[in-house]
């Protein structure tokens, strides 16, 4: 097992991933970069969400997929939006876009004094479209909504992902303690150990 393919053609994603994921010296490539689009995700829950796209990627390129879903969930809220975080903006008359989600969260978030939120990440990677034991790890990291964007680093919702531990955004952290730290460094830890043993430890016996 050499290449794996990312069911996201988020490059943000990709990049965050390949990184996080280099230790096992596997080749991750984006979906897109094998011509295959993206997958619906119907579900209301990060992994069944997740576990769809895997099983769609593999399906149409016959290698072992990893899929990440992930998504801001919002106390406020109820935990929305959840599973619908890349499409937030669009619920308020704006572009789907990372910089409009930003400005239809702080509009929504106005006056808000519960301000607590959650960055959730859920990996699934599968060996083949039938694997009957997909792998899946979840990370969460809690933070609160800054009153405005800060920082320039990141994607998503970076800049209003104020971190009480380091005392700045996401957005403001450097890229090697972000990703140590993020929800998806976390998911992409536990994965790395998951894969370690109920993959290529299998090879290796």
């Amino acid at each position: 097992m050499n290449t794996i393919v990312l069911a996201s053609n988020n490059n943000g994603k990709l990049a965050e991933l390949r990184a996080m994921l280099a230790p096992l010296g596997l080749n991750l490539c984006a979906q897109s970069e094998l011509g295959i689009a993206e997958a619906e995700e119907p579900f209301h829950t990060f992994v069944e969400n997740a576990l769809a796209k895997a099983r769609h990627a593999a399906r149409l390129s016959g290698l072992p997929a990893l899929a990440d879903d992930a998504g801001l969930c919002v106390d406020a809220f109820g935990g929305l939006p959840g599973v619908d975080t890349a499409f937030y903006a669009t619920r308020f008359g704006y572009q789907k876009g990372d910089d409009n989600n930003v400005r239809a969260l702080i509009e929504q978030m106005r006056g808000q004094v519960n301000r607590r939120a959650a960055m959730v990440s859920t990996l699934v990677a599968v060996r083949s479209v039938q694997d009957p034991e997909p792998l899946i790890a979840v990370g969460r990291v809690r933070g609160l909504i800054a009153q405005e964007p800060v920082g320039e680093r990141g994607f998503g919702f970076d800049p209003v992902m104020f971190i009480p531990e380091f005392g700045r955004t996401f957005a403001q952290l450097p890229t090697e303690i972000k990703n140590a730290n993020s929800h998806r460094g976390r998911a992409a830890r536990a994965m790395v150990e998951l894969m370690r043993e109920r993959w290529l430890g299998d090879l290796e016996n």
